[in-house]
């Protein structure tokens, strides 16, 4: 098995998407056990691996329509799905309607970033993506999903419904025709 062929589904590039997926999967574990520091710092190892699979691809032309998918899949996990699973854990919902109030903004977020994702695909797949992002970008939205953690954590921000209402900013976001550079 070589893992420089582009045609091996396993080959370097996308093993490091697969850590990456590994990591999101772990992290979410983690966070139902109430280990949420540990999840962080899966979430950034995730993202260290989502900046490295990228590199490699390119380093080692291994670019392929299988691991553009695939690292869209580790994006969704990582930084979408993860994201949320620590922030909806980590809030305290003292009653069902609360729960299933800060639930639907969660389900919200999630489909928003999933919507996200896959209307990159296919301006990738037209060929029309240019030097700008067009809405924020997943892993960004998890950045600011992880600082509201902070934010409710330390008790800056201590109201459950305004740190949803910072959630829902972040999901329209995503989806929005905000400018932002490529790094």
């Amino acid at each position: 098995m070589n893992l420089f062929d582009k045609n091996n589904r396993f080959n370097i590039a996308n093993l490091i998407t697969f850590g990456n997926i590994t990591s999101g999967l772990i992290a979410m574990y983690m966070i139902t056990k109430g280990e949420f520091f540990t999840a962080i710092i899966l979430a950034w190892i995730a993202g260290a691996l989502d900046i490295a699979d990228g590199k490699v691809a390119r380093k080692y032309n291994l670019s392929t329509e299988f691991g553009i998918q695939l690292d869209s899949f580790a994006d969704f996990l990582s930084f979408v799905i993860m994201p949320s699973f620590l922030l909806f854990f980590a809030l305290d919902k003292n009653t069902l309607i609360q729960e299933v109030i800060i639930g639907m903004v969660f389900i919200f977020y999630i489909i928003s970033g999933l919507r996200r994702l896959i209307e990159f695909n296919l301006k990738v797949e037209s060929g029309s993506v240019d030097k700008y992002f067009e809405g924020i970008p997943t892993p960004l939205g998890a950045i600011l999903l992880w600082i509201l953690y902070l934010i409710y954590s330390y008790g800056v921000i201590s109201n459950i419904f305004i740190i949803s209402f910072f959630v829902i900013l972040i999901a329209i976001s995503m989806n929005s025709k905000i400018k932002i550079p490529h790094p």
